[in-house]
């Protein structure tokens, strides 16, 4: 096999000599280092392939550059964009050429003849986003992953996605493919050329010109006029076929159009250069409409009938879909809207008006009541529900893989289709194929272009459950040809599905597909192995016979991962959520840095190959591992946003709790880690701590010292703390119901006024607040730097000091939505078999939380005034905001909620000088700061982490108010307008202030400045 002999080459290649002309060439990144190879060893399929190097070129001089030195030395080449290919198509051993992170922009946007030009490196939602503003024009193809994939990779693969069905009816077709008007490809020798649609006659123009388009041009006449008949006959009439190339559009009845017939090409013919893609009007208004079937093959069956009146989206789903996400706790209020059924097509509806969108789903219902069994039907017109729906949909992915009590399920079979006529019956067929060999899927998809999705729990380690998933293949794609076919219908071929082309077109187009890959890759060194001479079906697997991870132990139990955190590590899919460069929390640093190894993804991977230890081999001392995990905020926003739940926050932990176990931590973390302690000491004596780390002559040393970068101000003590001040000011009233408010260490020590405000808000919802008479603190600094055997002594000394509260099932109110987060998550993972932990994980609730939920009866009082709310991390990861919400709406506040992510500052990070410090910064600029400082003066700037208050503060002037505080407000007046309320709201409601007598800091000052004055006359 030709694959057999180029990874031989490989083998030969003076990899040293490769990396050095790279870097001294190109103006990109050039990475071979181990980290950066492991991070790009698979995409989001079961295969694993470590690459030669990564290159991320800057320019299109970058990649011309960086395939003539791979030309030189003989080193095959892949292109990759967002790496979510589910069938292996975006890892092997070459050098990956990752343009997403610089090369990915608009050139131009012709409104008139609808089209755009763009770089390959370009995110889908980015290039809509641009389009739709500038001509309202949208691109068709719309995959789930349209938030991170690329259009490189969506023409790599040829996708399509919900909304394609819009393009079929604008005449365009479903595929990216068929969405395609011309590309500007490099071929692995260096020729670059523009192709697209070509006439008859052009195309012998071209040939008698000759040069190198001619002779390519003559090659591919001749390819095309040698298996036309075999095209013809062969390829599957469908809207959904994605496999093998597409010769089809080299026929004379298609245009001869060169750029279509390499668009799905997998990276094994060219590179991208640029590509002009056709657009179409967005719809201004949309509705949709849900049907409810028996099952979801009455449903299949339903889908032709709903695309005969031109939806622009119809999905299908069944109830074992909706199992796995009751089970997984995925959007319950969300599915609880459904209508009856156990089968479900949400049909969408696009118009210039919402009448016009609503009628023609009033059109469909009312044809479907003609029926003798008309399913059950519900039309959507508000926009929240709406997406709700739509999130259900796209929770495919993450509903269907790992679900509790159920083995793991990967793809390998999740993408095949056929004739939209045919859904129906091939879904009663597949899930009988199912039970024969004993698998377990839910189907969902794209039921109105027959493209059906699913995610089977193939076993993939043992030899004999390779056999049988490979036997599985062969039998389902012959029968998904029986109804006239593809094995794919939206994810391509790759490595996964190559075996099975031959099944489908036969060995005399199998001999086409090599005869056109060697037309443009005469070398065979564009991502061999792929799409034809492949690997094979079971080589190069991510697990396979001889997966067998490291055993180590642990401090987190990882009781979702059955206490083995090697299964954590494997937890990640690949699908990219985590490489969105806005929206959602997940991840802050990516967005960042546009770097794989600051995804979560990357990192994940990163743990994975530690596990592995054949590229990182150091285990929990790999300096490749501490460097990835480096910039990782522990915002937890991925435990939120992932589709499978990946916690990199606790993993992070959990390697520097044995990274540090036999070296000096950096300093910052004992002047943060510890900052219980540290913060005890200092509030017997704040006026001098303050002074100390805030007058010009001794700050800077101050954060020398405890590592906080210059451009930082330290958090000022407070004079008297809220646990003093309740001592003081306890009211006792045993007829109300008891609960406890939790004071934390940075409200406690640092803004007792919070604490304050929210002892008055209880009192007036009818409860007795007491304070824990020990000083608890739930270590929540702690898991930043790895030290979780102090955390866990904090959490046991908690769980003993509030035994009989745990007990009696006293409710315990958390102001600090990081700390709140620690008895709903971190506590439960580390003493997962702790019965009182159990308990106080279900008593600990946020200030919003507990009044909807233990207060019914408290009417939240009206407050008229205008809000931007920035919303914790953790609390939108761990509680979530519904409760906060509500409670916003109650009060009747005009307010803005921001999509504003982690805030940057998190805990320490923001704080710490260097890298720290600026991607903390930058992740507050994206969205959180420029937010506020462009708020109106008299609106309320609610924040409710101290982290989160101290980055609006010190970024912007304006103080961040908790949630505490605003229903303080909303008790103690009926509304305000005031500018820049904040002062009258914070600064008027500060406790003893915090200043030293005068005589006391001339007398320090004079010593500082003795003291400077001496040690600079010594040094002279």
């Amino acid at each position: 096999m030709k694959t057999a002999a180029i990874q031989a080459e490989v083998n030969e290649i003076n990899i040293t000599l490769l990396e050095a002309e790279l870097k001294g060439a190109i103006e990109g990144e050039v990475r071979f280092d181990t980290g950066s190879r492991a991070a790009y060893a698979t995409d989001a399929s079961n295969y694993r392939q470590v690459p030669i190097g990564v290159v991320v070129p800057k320019t299109r001089q970058d990649v011309i550059i960086t395939m003539a030195i791979c030309h030189k030395y003989k080193a095959p080449v892949i292109s990759r964009g967002g790496g979510t290919s589910l069938a292996g198509q975006g890892c092997n051993v070459a050098v990956l050429i990752d343009m997403s992170k610089y090369y990915h922009n608009v050139i131009a946007i012709d409104e008139k003849h609808k089209l755009v030009k763009v770089e390959p490196g370009i995110v889908l939602d980015t290039m809509r986003h641009a389009t739709e503003q500038q001509a309202g024009l949208t691109f068709g193809p719309d995959p789930a992953t349209h938030s991170h994939c690329t259009i490189g990779g969506m023409m790599g693969n040829n996708s399509c996605g919900v909304h394609s069905v819009m393009a079929q009816f604008y005449g365009y077709g479903a595929r990216t493919s068929d969405n395609t008007e011309r590309l500007t490809l490099l071929t692995y020798d260096g020729f670059i050329m523009e192709v697209g649609p070509t006439s008859e006659e052009e195309l012998e123009a071209i040939i008698a010109k000759g040069g190198r388009k001619g002779e390519i041009y003559g090659k591919l006449k001749n390819l095309r006029d040698k298996y036309a008949d075999k095209i013809r006959e062969k390829y599957p009439k469908i809207p959904r076929r994605v496999s093998g190339y597409n010769l089809d559009d080299l026929l004379p009845e298609n245009g001869f159009n060169v750029a279509r017939a390499l668009v799905g090409s997998e990276s094994t013919c060219i590179l991208i250069l640029d590509a002009t893609l056709k657009l179409m009007p967005k719809p201004k208004e949309r509705s949709l409409l849900v049907l409810g079937y028996p099952d979801v093959y009455a449903a299949g069956s339903g889908a032709p009938e709903a695309m005969k009146h031109q939806p622009v989206a119809c999905e299908g789903l069944d109830d074992q879909l909706i199992g796995y996400m009751e089970k997984k706790g995925l959007h319950p209020d969300d599915i609880s809207i459904l209508p009856e059924g156990k089968g479900w097509l949400l049909v969408e509806f696009g118009g210039d008006t919402k009448a016009e969108s609503d009628q023609k789903a009033q059109d469909l219902m009312a044809d479907l009541k003609k029926g003798d069994h008309p399913p059950s039907m519900k039309l959507f017109d508000d926009p929240a529900q709406e997406q709700k729906l739509w999130e259900v949909r796209e929770s495919g992915l993450g509903a269907t893989a790992f679900v509790p009590g159920m083995k793991d399920a990967w793809p390998g079979w999740e993408d095949s289709a056929v004739h939209p006529g045919n859904v129906g019956e091939y879904l009663k067929e597949l899930r009988a194929l199912f039970d024969k060999y004993g698998y377990k899927a839910a189907l969902y998809g794209h039921f109105g272009q027959g493209c059906i999705h699913c995610r089977i729990d193939f076993d993939l380690i043992t030899k004999e459950g390779i056999d049988k998933y490979q036997q599985f293949t062969i039998e389902a794609a012959k029968l998904v040809l029986k109804y006239g076919g593809s094995v794919s219908g939206e994810h391509g071929d790759g490595q996964a599905r190559a075996d099975l082309l031959e099944l489908m077109f036969g060995e005399e187009l199998m001999q086409a597909f090599r005869e056109f890959k060697e037309i443009w890759d005469p070398e065979w060194k564009m991502n061999p192995g792929k799409l034809v001479e492949p690997y094979g079906e079971i080589a190069n697997l991510r697990f396979g016979t001889d997966y067998n991870p490291k055993v180590l132990e642990t401090h987190f139990q990882f009781p979702e991962d059955d206490g083995n955190f090697a299964h954590a590590t494997m937890r990640c899919v690949g699908v990219g959520k985590c490489r969105r460069h806005e929206g959602g929390t997940m991840c802050p640093s990516y967005m960042v840095t546009r770097e794989e190894e600051d995804s979560t993804r990357g990192r994940t991977r990163m743990l994975f190959e530690m596990l592995q230890g054949e590229e990182i081999k150091d285990g929990w001392q790999s300096e490749e591992v501490k460097e990835a995990l480096d910039l990782c905020l522990a915002c937890k926003g991925c435990k939120g946003d992932c589709p499978v739940n990946v916690d990199m926050a606790t993993y992070k932990s959990e390697f520097l709790s044995h990274y540090y176990e036999k070296k000096l931590r950096p300093r910052s973390a004992y002047a943060f880690g510890l900052i219980y302690w540290w913060a005890r000491a200092a509030s017997h004596f704040p006026g001098i701590v303050n002074f100390v780390t805030h007058n010009p002559l001794t700050s800077g040393l101050s954060k020398f010292i405890a590592g906080v970068a210059p451009e930082r101000s330290i958090p000022k003590f407070a004079a008297q703390t809220f646990r003093d001040w309740f001592r003081e000011n306890k009211k006792e009233n045993p007829s109300r119901p008891k609960v406890i408010l939790w004071a934390d260490t940075f409200n406690n020590f640092f803004l007792p006024e919070t604490l304050v405000a929210a002892t008055e808000v209880l009192d007036a919802a009818g409860f007795e607040v007491t304070v824990p008479q020990q000083m608890l603190c739930c270590g929540r600094p702690l898991y930043d730097f790895g030290m979780l055997n102090m955390a866990k002594n904090l959490l046991r000394e908690i769980m003993e000091s509030l035994k009989d509260d745990i007990v009696h099932e006293v409710p315990i109110v958390g102001l600090e939505p990081s700390c709140v987060a620690v008895f709903r998550d971190e506590l439960g993972n580390l003493f997962p078999n702790r019965e009182d932990a159990k308990r106080l994980k279900k008593q600990v609730f946020t200030l919003a939380e507990f009044l909807d939920k233990k207060a019914p009866d408290f009417k939240i009082p009206e407050f008229k005034a205008k809000a931007v709310v920035h919303g914790h991390c953790h609390h939108k990861a761990i509680m979530k905001m519904d409760s906060d919400t509500k409670m916003l709406a109650s009060m009747q506040l005009d307010y803005q909620m921001l999509d504003s992510g982690c805030c940057g500052m998190a805990g320490y990070f923001g704080y710490e000088a260097g890298k720290h410090y600026e991607v903390g910064l930058a992740a507050g600029e994206r969205v959180l700061l420029p937010a506020v400082r462009g708020a109106d003066k008299a609106a309320i700037i609610i924040a409710d982490g101290f982290s989160c208050r101290e980055q609006i503060e010190q970024g912007t002037g304006r103080k961040g108010l908790h949630t505490a505080q605003v229903l303080q407000m909303a008790l103690r007046e009926e509304k305000t307008d005031l500018a820049y309320p904040e002062k009258k709201y914070v600064d008027g409601m500060k406790l003893k202030s915090g200043s030293m007598p005068a005589w006391l800091i001339a007398g320090i000052g004079a010593m500082a400045f003795a003291a400077v004055w001496v040690i600079t006359l010594k040094k002279k």
